[in-house]
């Protein structure tokens, strides 16, 4: 029982009555116009449909009146944009002309049906003078017990037909095919910046984590205070470095229209090489040709490459020499970070770890290579990326 009565009290049962009352105003408005052809409504309502815009009205005003989400949300499965094809066209005109026969169904019900429960009122009293629908017999008490019927008879309607054109408007209204396409695109976009932001996260914070650690434990063993005093300032301006990194990335995911170009690039890189020489560890570095006349996506990918290069040298082989290579070699970006070999533990242990996997995943992304393993007695991690990118990568 408490399941028959429930839509009553949802406020949705009556805003659905509503949209279904709003349909018949049009032919309202044409019959004060023409009252000898109101089947011209129909013909009217057919060319309306065709205007692009109609549609989006009528996606917005069903999200609103049909669905208890309100018309800025689009988990009511109604889509909210003008017709982009002939086939939304169509779909909105049989939309109009079915609203349009649903509501004038619901409207004439809603004005007789009381009429009748009056009729049947009054009959009951022995009055036969005020009846406005049927013309019944008077005199009959039991005319009273059948008063609430067409009441009843009226809410069922009115449920109902808000339940159907609720479900009509999420066919004939709902998304297209080339919108849920679109909303997938936009669904695998959001993904991959979210990936993306996982790996800024772990490249910056796990380079200052790593810095950071060797600084301490090379303090800690030398006993030097100046040594000392040199380590500290490296974690607390490498830390500082790092919360700039996080607020930046966190700022991405609180505005997803954050714009990237705040992001480090190979212009950058002193600031990261200077992080590796305050841990201790000698680095030397060969830039060769126009690092300015990088693209960006491929400069800002490069920095992150460069910067898991760096961590994976200091957090698996401790501060030892370095060398980095960094050049532009006609249509391509090549990086090179090479490193003494530090027993075969430290390079199984590199191989499995997830700092060279994304080092090979920001290749790939990019359209180019990454060879990382031991050659001629040292560790190498070399990096080979296009310059010419498509339009999408430059995205």
């Amino acid at each position: 029982m408490s399941r028959l009565l429930l839509p009553l009290i949802r406020a949705v049962t009556y805003t659905r009555w509503l949209h279904l009352f709003i349909s018949v105003v049009i032919v309202g408005m044409w019959i004060l116009i023409d009252d000898e052809h109101p089947y011209l409504v129909v013909l009217l309502l057919a060319f309306a449909g065709m205007v692009p815009a109609v549609r989006l009205a009528e996606g917005l005003q069903a999200r609103l009146l049909l669905t208890p989400h309100g018309f800025k949300d689009s988990a009511s499965g109604i889509s909210a944009a003008p017709s982009a094809s002939w086939a939304d066209r169509w779909r909105t005109v049989l939309w109009l002309e079915i609203r349009l026969v649903l509501g004038l169904a619901v409207s004439f019900l809603t004005v007789h049906l009381p009429g009748l429960t009056n009729d049947l009122a009054l009959a009951s009293t022995g009055d036969p003078d005020r009846f406005s629908v049927l013309d019944l017999p008077g005199g009959h008490w039991w005319y009273a017990l059948l008063a609430p019927l067409p009441i009843v008879v009226l809410l069922a309607a009115v449920v109902g037909a808000g339940h159907l054109i609720t479900m009509v408007a999420l066919q004939l209204l709902g998304p297209s095919a080339a919108e849920r396409v679109a909303a997938l695109e936009e669904r695998t976009e959001q993904l991959l910046e979210r990936n993306r932001i996982a790996r800024e996260l772990h490249d910056s914070i796990g380079h200052a984590l790593t810095v950071a650690v060797v600084q301490a434990g090379a303090a800690r063993t030398t006993g030097d205070a100046e040594f000392t005093e040199r380590a500290l300032t490296a974690i607390e301006e490498t830390g500082r470095a790092a919360l700039e990194d996080l607020e930046r990335v966190l700022a991405v995911l609180r505005e997803s229209g954050q714009p990237v170009s705040s992001r480090p690039t190979l212009g950058d890189t002193d600031r990261l090489l200077e992080s590796a020489r305050a841990s201790g560890a000698e680095v030397r570095a060969e830039v060769t040709g126009p690092i300015g006349a990088v693209p960006g996506p491929v400069s800002r990918e490069g920095y992150r490459i460069m910067q898991e290069a760096l961590t994976n040298v200091l957090r698996h082989a401790g501060p030892v020499p370095t060398r980095v290579r960094i050049a532009v070699v006609g249509g391509t970006l090549e990086l090179e970070v090479l490193n003494p070999l530090s027993g075969t533990a430290g390079v199984h242990g590199r191989n499995g770890g997830s700092g060279l996997r994304g080092i090979r995943e920001r290749a790939a992304l990019l359209g180019g290579d990454a060879t990382t393993g031991p050659h001629r007695g040292e560790w190498q991690v070399r990096v080979r990326l296009p310059l010419d990118l498509s339009a999408d990568a430059l995205r």
